[in-house]
């Protein structure tokens, strides 16, 4: 994996427990930004068996702000 895709790679993982955030806890798509970003923080480091190695590695080290930064910009 090429250091470029990391952050599409990173967005693509956020997004997918955003959606399950959001299923699982309707009332937070009202919340703040760094609400969401520490709710999925969580669910991360609750689910990372559940990833894909290549997954895994992705989000091994990532932090509540650099999601927060990732939700802030959202893809085209």
């Amino acid at each position: 994996m090429t250091e470029e895709n990391t952050p599409e790679e990173k967005r693509k993982i956020i997004n997918k427990f955003l959606t399950k955030l959001t299923k699982e806890e309707p009332q937070m798509y009202y919340a703040s930004t760094s609400e969401i970003s520490r709710s999925i923080h969580t669910m991360i480091k609750e689910h990372t068996n559940r990833l894909s190695v290549e997954e895994q590695a992705i989000v091994r080290n990532i932090s509540v702000e650099e999601i927060e930064a990732l939700l802030g910009f959202h893809s085209r």
